[in-house]
C-alpha cells in the first residue's frame, strides 16, 4: 500500500450521504480529541490532510481517503458532551449507519487516550467491536504525555484489558515522536494482504 498516494474525496454529514463502499474500507474511530486526525496525518506522512483542532468536537463528518488499493475513513469522534441532543443523534444516526450499511470493512483502528482508562463510550466501542466480528487494533495515543513508569504500568493495564478481544496488542502511539508510526502502518499492510 502506498501510504503517500493518498487523497481526500470527500464528507459526508449523514448516513444517506456515505459513499458507496467499493473499495476496502480501514475505519479510525475514538473519542473526541483523542488524536485521530494527527494519526492519520502522521501515518500518511502529510502535514494537515487530515484537520486537527484543539477544540473537541470539530470532526462531525465521515471524512474518506482515497489510497491505491483502499480507503482509510475517518470517523467523528465520540462522547462530546456539549453537542446538543439533535448533534449527538445525528452523530449517532450517522455512525451507526456506517457499521450498519453492508460496507467492505477491512480493519477499525480504535485509539485510545493512553493516559485514562478507557471512557464508558471507549468500552462501549470495544464491546461493539468485539461482538462485531469487524477485525480491530487498538492504539493508544499521546504516549508522549507519560514518563516511563507511567507508559509501562498503562501498557500492561491495557494489555490485560484486550487480552481476550481478538485485538492483538495495542500499539502504544505519539503523533510527537512518531513512535508507534510503522506499527500501524504493518498492521494496515497485513490488513491488505486480506483484500
Amino acid at each position: 500500500m502506498n501510504f503517500q498516494s493518498v487523497v481526500f474525496e470527500g464528507a459526508a454529514g449523514t448516513a444517506s450521504q456515505l459513499f458507496d463502499s467499493t473499495l476496502p474500507e480501514i475505519a479510525f474511530s475514538g473519542r473526541s480529541n483523542v488524536g485521530k486526525s494527527s494519526l492519520l496525518n502522521k501515518i500518511l506522512g502529510r502535514k494537515s490532510l487530515a484537520r486537527v483542532s484543539a477544540t473537541p468536537g470539530k470532526t462531525i463528518t465521515v471524512n474518506f481517503y482515497r489510497l491505491d488499493t483502499a480507503r482509510l475513513v475517518d470517523l467523528p469522534g465520540y462522547g462530546y458532551a456539549k453537542r446538543s441532543h439533535s448533534e449527538q443523534k445525528r452523530w449517532s444516526d450517522l455512525v451507526e449507519g456506517y457499521f450498519t450499511s453492508n460496507r467492505n470493512i477491512k480493519l477499525v483502528v480504535q485509539l485510545i487516550d493512553m493516559r485514562h482508562a478507557p471512557s464508558a463510550d471507549d468500552s462501549n466501542m470495544l464491546e461493539f467491536l468485539k461482538n462485531s466480528g469487524l477485525p480491530f487494533v487498538v492504539v493508544l495515543t499521546k504516549a508522549d504525555k507519560l514518563n516511563k513508569t507511567e507508559f509501562a504500568a498503562r501498557t500492561e493495564e491495557f494489555k490485560k484489558l484486550l487480552a481476550d478481544s481478538g485485538a492483538g496488542d495495542p500499539i502504544p502511539f505519539s503523533s510527537l515522536s512518531g513512535l508507534g508510526v510503522e506499527e500501524v502502518r504493518r498492521r494496515i499492510t497485513e490488513t491488505e494482504r486480506t483484500f
